[in-house]
């Protein structure tokens, strides 16, 4: 039970601004042969709550963002809100993404997208991701 919990702590830091790769975890794991479904379950919850903790950080903390320890810069947010506002929130079936997805779950919150709404987008694209590496390291199996 405790590797199920590790990568669900590893899939929720990776999610925040913590740099973490729950990736390479799951796929250890999944050679080492546990459960297949319980490690999707672990590491895409995992990976949802903590990007709800950008969401919330967006929602609520945004005018702190001139102080030095506010985790997006302008450079960073630029780009991101560009994309945001082109897309929409179909972007945030790409909150998964290794670079700039952090920043499209702060905005959602920045922009007010509904709680439920961002909650299933977001976990379907994380989902889906840890549901593909399953069957990449399977094929190596």
């Amino acid at each position: 039970m405790s590797a199920y919990l590790g990568l669900f702590a590893s899939a929720f830091l990776a999610a925040t601004l913590v740099p973490a790769w729950s990736e390479v975890l799951f796929a250890g794991l999944l050679a080492a042969g546990y459960d297949p479904l319980l490690l999707l379950l672990s590491a895409s919850t995992g990976n949802t709550l903590g990007s709800a903790v950008n969401w919330w950080l967006g929602r609520y903390l945004l005018h702190f963002q001139d102080r030095r320890w506010f985790p997006f810069r302008a450079e960073t947010l630029g780009p991101a809100q560009r994309w945001y506002a082109r897309w929409g929130v179909w972007t945030l079936l790409l909150a998964w993404l290794p670079v700039g997805g952090d920043a499209l779950t702060f905005i959602a919150g920045m922009m007010r997208v509904r709680f439920w709404l961002f909650f299933t987008l977001t976990a379907i694209g994380k989902t889906t991701r840890y549901a593909i590496l399953l069957g990449v390291v399977g094929l190596f199996d």
